[in-house]
């Protein structure tokens, strides 16, 4: 009779197994170093390449949130919702580290699995049934990276505009095209580049916009901001709904990217408090500087040029400074999503390397980016519209996976990357309908709830957007909460495959 065969995929298969010395020389070179391309895709990172701990968060999220369309989100605050300062205060705080909380809860399911979070997502929904939330990932991610790269592209453009050089079309191009390109660049590196990054890019523009943020403060009117009146309760629910969009729930997909290389001991408190810090922190001061400056500029909330809106109401000395912060503030942003990014397309199932992703991925952008630049008008405006539907589907699927990370004691890790009929998350056909039924009630509950519109221009809006849900932006907390509470249910009804942790 012959032994027992090592898992589908092992490599231990072809030549035996491999000392304890050559695992790590192996599992080294595929992390990749500050510098070097991470060749591992989304196969599951082994015991002998996590290193590190939870306080490496605080300077990625760190890096991440500082970048300037937190104070546009401020102004919105005062401006579009019609709150006060102490109301947008207590939004602020509420909402966004409110929903970095769930990012960090989310975020150990890298550290359990050492999987990527869309990757690990297989386990709850099945092989195929994992398709429908990688793809709304996947577009979340590509319009977000989008978004900030066009965003960096502009701050740049600003700085030729001040050092006197003209703003021609081919000089549009060529920003757009170096910022895509940087930000490409550092996620094709991978995970420890990124790292490494983030924490410089904390250190050195950190201070940048903390010294813009209090020369701000300096030219708020503030006998006007304290004649602002106070918002109604629906206001202040509809503002906190808009703030957990636009920061921690555009990130729930992203959180176990990063943790995957975190040994399994480190500890879940630690690393959910170092999401809250490290996002938090930069998040507070810039969407309430925001806030202070609409009390004087009610214009910025609607800028189709946020950044050079914010730079006109700074001393000349600054403007190039101020720029430069803002552009490498949101470069950290476009880096982390262009790599999770990546991973999304490997999980939906493309047979491509992560670097060829990365690669797509930013051609995808590039060309998104020269079409708000060239050929869009408005910028926020879709912003927002984007926001409004993508938070739905992201908080439906963060409903189902947060129930089941709080019952599951285990990961079959070799089960995650069989993609085969005999794989342990097969389930019935591919899918776990447990999981993605609840999901697609739970995003068509959602929408029910949520009205799109730019302007007078209502691109959707669902059949209940007229109740006190819906007119207070609450479409994203229903699919949160009915994703939620249908999956407690499936789960007991289905049931779950026998799991193993086999690594």
């Amino acid at each position: 009779m012959s032994g027992p065969r090592p898992a589908r995929g092992s490599p231990d298969g072809a030549r035996g197994p491999r000392t304890r010395t050559e695992d790590t020389r192996m599992n080294d070179q595929t992390s990749g170093g500050v510098g070097r391309i991470e060749t591992r895709g989304i196969e599951p990172v082994p015991d002998s390449a996590r290193r590190g701990g939870p306080g490496s968060l605080f300077w990625m999220w760190f890096g991440a949130n500082m970048g300037v369309l937190g104070i546009t989100m401020g102004a919105a605050l005062v401006t579009l919702y019609g709150l006060d300062l102490a109301q947008a205060l207590l939004v602020t705080i509420v909402g966004s580290c409110g929903s970095f909380a769930l990012v960090g809860w989310l975020s150990t399911t890298g550290r359990r699995s050492g999987a990527p979070g869309l990757t690990a997502s297989r386990a709850v929904f099945g092989v195929r049934g994992n398709w429908g939330p990688t793809l709304v990932s996947w577009i979340s991610f590509v319009g977000w990276e989008t978004t900030m790269c066009t965003t960096a592209g502009f701050a740049l453009l600003a700085v030729l505009g001040v050092l006197g050089v003209p703003v021609t079309t081919p000089v549009i191009i060529g920003c757009i095209l170096l910022v895509v390109t940087v930000a490409a660049v550092i996620g094709l590196l991978g995970h420890a580049t990124i790292m490494w990054v983030q924490k410089w890019i904390t250190w050195i523009f950190g201070a940048l916009t903390l010294a813009v943020v209090v020369l701000l403060a300096v030219t708020v009117d503030w006998s006007a901001v304290g004649a602002l009146p106070a918002g109604s309760p629906s206001s202040v629910l509809g503002a906190l709904g808009y703030i957990a969009a636009g920061t921690g729930l555009s990130w729930v997909a992203a959180g176990a990217d990063y943790t995957r290389y975190l040994p399994r001991a480190s500890s879940s408190a630690g690393l959910i408090a170092a999401v809250i810090g490290g996002a938090g922190i930069p998040l507070v001061i810039l969407i309430t500087t925001g806030s202070l400056m609409a009390g004087s500029d009610p214009e910025l909330a609607s800028a189709s040029d946020p950044v050079a809106a914010i730079g006109a109401s700074l001393p000349a000395w600054m403007l190039v400074p101020y720029l430069l912060a803002a552009a490498a503030g949101l470069i950290a942003a476009a880096d982390l999503s262009l790599y999770s990014s990546g991973l999304n397309l490997l999980t939906g199932g493309i047979r491509i390397t992560r670097m060829a992703a990365v690669c797509i991925d930013g051609v995808l952008v590039l060309a998104g980016g020269l079409y708000i630049t060239v050929v869009a008008e408005d910028f926020y405006g879709p912003f927002t519209t984007f926001l409004t539907l993508l938070a739905v589907g992201l908080t439906a699927w963060a409903g189902v996976c947060a129930v089941d990370l709080a019952t599951r004691r285990v990961y079959d890790t070799a089960g995650l990357t069989d993609t085969t009929r005999g794989s342990t998350y097969w389930y019935t056909g591919g899918v776990n309908w447990a999981a993605l039924g609840p999901w697609l009630v739970a995003i068509a509950a959602g929408l029910c709830f949520t009205t799109a519109s730019v302007g007078d221009d209502v691109w959707f809006a669902g059949p209940l957007a007229g109740t006190w849900l819906g007119e207070n932006s609450m479409g994203w907390l229903v699919a949160g909460l009915t994703g939620a509470a249908l999956h407690a249910v499936g789960r007991r009804l289905v049931g779950r495959p026998v799991e193993t942790e086999r690594l």
